[in-house]
């Protein structure tokens, strides 16, 4: 982490900027620069630095016209209610337990709610002015729409007001080795959130997935811009485990998000999700997971 300063000027100080100034060209370096900006790629190149509350207004200041902040994982359960994604999205789910939902997102403070497309605008509603964002999911749950139906997917949901986008990828094109074509499909994505302000999760569906195929997802979700990782949809043959949230931050690195969704029902199971890296936990369970956090046994 850059260090605070206590000074309020502007322009942070030599070693600051330095520090800044080689983490912007190392990203370049390994990331290159946009295709078909302009501008080379310097009018809306998203980069990922690490900066304290006190220098991340004086980088305001200077010129950027947004941050993205990345919370490490709680030291403490009870926090651990602002890392959980409540979610519904069963497909007889009724406005009534979506209106409950939301109810218990606010009480509870959890990062977000996770709904379908069709429960988002409600959703926004009902969550308008609290700190819990509106998440909702693309492609899903196979994946195996054509990118420019989970563009135009995405785009109506934060048109709706969704702040964050879970898109499956496309399993069975990974599994053909269309590395490429995966990349295209996730950047298709991105691009929509990128330019109307929304995060982005990339759901990998490690259970239909080979170590290998793992981390070639991995990278083609990096390669293409996105905040998250994800393990699973949770409509699958297996949910998320220790060892695919490890393997996922070990190859995206500490910067990206990493999202175990499917079968997290337990303090315990949370506990060892974020142990193992997870920065954002996917569940229905959420409640029990919560309270149970906050009972006599829920240090951690």
């Amino acid at each position: 982490m850059f260090p605070s300063s206590p000074n309020t000027h502007v322009i942070p100080d030599a070693e600051q900027l330095e520090r800044i100034l080689f983490e912007v060209g190392r990203q370049i370096l390994e990331r290159g620069l946009p295709a078909g900006d302009p501008l080379g790629g310097f009018a809306c190149t998203s980069l990922r630095l690490e900066l304290c509350p006190d220098s991340a207004g004086r980088v305001l200041e200077a010129g950027a016209c947004r941050l993205g902040v990345h919370q490490p994982p709680a030291r403490g359960m009870e926090d651990v209610a602002r890392h959980i994604d409540h979610t519904l999205l069963k497909a007889n789910a009724t406005l009534a337990e979506i209106e409950q939902l939301c109810q218990e997102a606010k009480t509870h403070r959890f990062a977000s709610v996770c709904v379908n497309g069709l429960w988002v605008r409600r959703c926004a509603e009902l969550l308008a002015g609290t700190p819990v964002a509106v998440c909702t999911v693309v492609g899903f749950p196979l994946g195996a729409s054509a990118p420019e139906v989970k563009a135009f997917e995405a785009r109506r949901a934060i048109e709706d007001g969704a702040c964050e986008v879970d898109m499956v990828l496309s399993v069975g094109a990974l599994k053909s080795g269309q590395d490429d074509f995966v990349r295209a499909d996730i950047a298709a994505v991105r691009e929509v959130c990128r330019a109307m302000g929304a995060k982005l999760k990339v759901i990998l569906e490690t259970c239909l997935l080979t170590d290998d195929e793992k981390v070639r997802a991995c990278r083609a979700a990096v390669a293409a811009g996105a905040d998250f990782v994800k393990t699973s949809t949770g409509f699958s043959t297996g949910g998320a485990t220790v060892a695919d949230v490890e393997l996922m931050r070990r190859v995206v690195g500490p910067t990206i998000g990493v999202k175990a969704s499917g079968g997290v029902r337990t303090r315990d199971d949370a506990k060892a999700m974020l142990a193992a890296g997870a920065t954002r936990l996917g569940a229905s369970a959420s409640v029990a997971i919560a309270t149970s956090a906050k009972g006599p046994a829920g240090g951690y």
